[in-house]
């Protein structure tokens, strides 16, 4: 039935004096990790319960029962140290019956970045299943229903899989669960297990060919900056042009188009978000990236982190902010404004090889800031970032000369 044994699933009611696993029920299997362990198992369950959540929420009991009822915590999705989803009443009354044997997907985002690290994550397991019948995913949010957009589809396809996806939105019973562990994901998983990366780089993509330009910036500038964003954005992009670099808007692109690129270019800027975990993907050792950041975020560390591993060289992170402009009440840091510091980008841009250095970049005007903030600068208030790392490197050199 595959290319690997099955393994039993863990239980959280195992007996410690029988040589079970001893497991606290609110961290049933411990957070994934890309070493190994049940991030690598595939276990089959026979005639499972898969529970959808019933509610939108940041945690939500939804996920993966046994027949008889048990929780089967392999099936859980989990970011950074703890589950995004929890054990589930077990359903009553009539359900649907699933007949054949599917894999077990997960929770399906709608959001392209969060469908990039947390739904991908069990498609490890296409290179070690030969028979079954179709992969099984529910919703992360209820309303969405069993929508499933054309990236997501195209992701899947680009694994070379041609199996039928289905998004359950009421619970069901599975004849036969493949339940393979979450081999990805956001926290120190974000690197992939050697099970994940060696199915993505066997399988994704491979029947694109690249093509495209040796430079690439990928930008964020057109998708507004209601989320969070960099301040003069289309500054650097004049300023990369210059430079021979291809301005790239992703989202403007179909998956195919956007891989060849990827492919293509052997010196790639990208603002810091989603289209950075695409490129990681299909990104290889020879390949030169700098990652422009926006903020001050666990979030920026994942997506480098996932480039290093992936593409086998570490990228070059540019932290060069003048200030972060953040929206008055929220402390949320995805809602904050970087404004770049023009003249400290084009330093590092230079020490990585990836610009001349010779244009002699400029920073914007204060006037020039709040114009393209417009009517929200109003309800912005700025930390002055140039400052803190001025601070910082006054210590850091004050400690060095104590040393010596």
């Amino acid at each position: 039935m595959s290319k690997a044994a099955v393994q039993p699933a863990l239980d959280p009611a195992a007996d410690p004096a029988a040589g079970g696993p001893v497991l606290d029920p609110s961290d049933p299997a411990g957070k994934p990790l890309s070493s190994g362990g049940w991030s690598e198992a595939l276990i089959q369950l026979d005639n499972a319960y898969v529970v959808p959540p019933l509610e939108s929420a940041f945690v939500q009991p939804a996920g993966v029962l046994h027949a008889d009822g048990r929780y089967c915590p392999e099936g859980a999705l989990w970011r950074k140290w703890r589950p995004l989803t929890t054990k589930p009443e077990k359903p009553g009354g009539a359900l649907i019956k699933l007949k054949g044997k599917w894999i077990w997907g997960g929770v399906l985002w709608q959001h392209f970045g969060h469908f990039l690290a947390e739904s991908t994550t069990r498609l490890w397991a296409l290179d070690q299943i030969d028979d079954a019948d179709g992969i099984l995913f529910i919703p992360k949010r209820p309303a969405v229903g069993e929508h499933l957009a054309g990236f997501q589809q195209g992701f899947v396809d680009q694994m070379g899989c041609d199996l039928p996806i289905q998004v359950v939105t009421q619970p069901v019973r599975v004849e036969h669960l493949l339940v393979p562990g979450q081999g990805f994901g956001l926290g120190e998983i974000i690197r992939g297990t050697d099970a994940y990366r060696d199915a993505v780089h066997a399988r994704f993509a491979t029947n694109i060919a690249a093509e495209g330009g040796e430079k690439l910036y990928i930008s964020r500038s057109e998708l507004g900056v209601g989320r969070g964003g960099l301040i003069g954005e289309t500054r650097l992009e004049t300023y990369l042009a210059a430079e021979g670099y291809e301005i790239f808007h992703p989202q403007k692109h179909s998956l195919d188009v956007q891989v060849a690129r990827y492919k293509a270019a052997t010196h790639v800027i990208g603002a810091e978000g989603s289209a950075l975990h695409m490129f990681a993907m299909v990104a290889r050792p020879h390949q030169h990236v700098a990652v422009v950041l926006r903020r001050k975020s666990s979030a920026s560390n994942f997506i480098e982190q996932h480039l290093a591993s992936f593409g086998g060289r570490e990228p070059l992170a540019v932290q060069a902010l003048r200030r972060i402009w953040m929206p008055d009440g929220t402390k949320a840091k995805r809602m904050g404004l970087g404004e770049l510091d023009f003249p400290q980008v084009e330093r590092d841009l230079t020490a990585g090889g990836f610009v001349s250095g010779k244009a002699g970049w400029a920073d914007m005007s204060d006037d020039e800031v709040v114009a393209l903030m417009g009517k929200r600068a109003e309800k912005m208030t700025a930390v002055d970032t140039r400052k803190r790392r001025q601070r910082r490197a006054l210590r850091a050199e004050s400690v060095g000369d104590s040393a010596s």
